[in-house]
């Protein structure tokens, strides 16, 4: 099992759950976070801290959700490993709330 950073995370990019991580799983891309799932030890302390919810386990992904689980694992592949909090997406307040974001996903 792994968790997964869903469709939440776009254009808010929020990194608390980044400090938190013991084994720097996080991978950042422009505007989304993802996880590497060969990295992931599946503690659970990223999901309790990422202010919009963005982060599920594997088991629990709804099912709109479920692209995400391969999203992670191929844009990990490509994108470099964040191990510090940085700032937010600039206008991650006014985003944080819309749901439909996957067509804003920054590849």
């Amino acid at each position: 099992m792994t968790f997964v950073v869903t469709e939440s995370c776009i254009n808010c990019k929020y990194t608390e759950c980044v400090e938190v991580c013991p084994v720097d799983c996080f991978h950042e891309g422009p505007n989304i976070l993802v996880i590497d799932p060969e990295e992931c030890i599946d503690c659970a302390m990223c999901e309790t801290e990422c202010p919009v919810n963005a982060i599920v386990s594997e088991d629990d992904l709804p099912e709109p959700q479920l692209e995400f689980l391969t999203l992670n694992e191929q844009l990990a592949r490509k994108w470099p490993v964040i191990t510090c909090m940085k700032p937010a997406c600039k206008d991650a307040e006014k985003w944080k709330s819309i749901e439909s974001k996957r067509h804003l996903l920054e590849e």
